[in-house]
């Protein structure tokens, strides 16, 4: 569907930002802080930013390509 665009240390950080807005907004009830904790939390889980993608940047590392052997 779309191609993964957020890096493994990238999700990690996302994920724990995440939690912790959700764990704040729950612990001072303001429930906003926890509806904003869902998105880091969301693209964390599913390795896409459409953020990302917009300025055309990427924290996953490229993979090797292969040389084809008539290249």
């Amino acid at each position: 569907m779309f191609q993964r665009n957020v890096g493994t240390l990238d999700r990690a950080l996302r994920a724990v930002a995440g939690l912790a807005l959700i764990a704040a907004a729950l612990a001072v009830d303001g429930m906003v802080w926890g509806w904003i904790g869902l998105i880091p939390l969301a693209t964390a889980v599913v390795g896409y930013c459409p953020a990302y993608r917009l300025i055309g940047l990427s924290s996953c590392r490229q993979r090797p390509t292969t040389r084809n052997a008539q290249g």
